[in-house]
């Protein structure tokens, strides 16, 4: 069985960036999956659950109600071995296409105060397990330490 595109990625040298993952065809639509890398792999502790689905739910509300994206956001949520979390998005587009979008939405994340959307029993199947304090510092983290300034090391997977 061939691996996945996702597992031939050398994630001893994967930095935290915005990284394509892979393009597909959906009928003559293309799809863009993009790594959303929060955390380096196997070198600093992973995120808990909690500021995760903060993160997740307060990424979803935002994309899916960008005046420019919302149309083009087909799914965003976490990655499983909680070090980041994947965006498809409709369009052939690179990382750097995305990255005043990132800036924007981990901005919202970083400033977003109040009751988290969504995070209420009737609309989520684990409503409880929210942290938005930890979600503000790790998105306030990813930009001053990833999207300022943001270089080719964090836009392209690594050799």
């Amino acid at each position: 069985m061939e691996k996945i595109t996702s597992f031939t990625i050398n994630h001893l040298t994967l930095l935290p960036g915005i990284y394509v993952s892979r393009r597909d065809m959906a009928g003559d639509t293309p799809i863009t999956t993009f790594d959303i890398r929060m955390t380096r792999p196997n070198t600093e502790p992973v995120m808990n659950t909690a500021e995760i689905h903060t993160i997740e739910h307060l990424g979803a509300t935002f994309l899916r109600n960008h005046a420019e994206w919302k149309d083009r956001v087909l799914y965003f949520g976490p990655m499983g071995c909680r070090t980041g979390f994947y965006l498809l998005l409709t369009g052939d587009l690179t990382s750097a296409d995305i990255v005043p979008l990132m800036t924007e939405m981990f901005t919202f994340i970083r400033d977003f105060r109040g009751n988290v959307p969504g995070a209420a029993a009737r609309d989520c199947g684990n409503y409880l397990d929210m942290n938005l304090p930890m979600a503000n510092y790790l998105a306030n983290r990813f930009l001053c330490e990833v999207l300022d300034g943001i270089g080719p090391e964090r836009l392209i997977y690594p050799e």
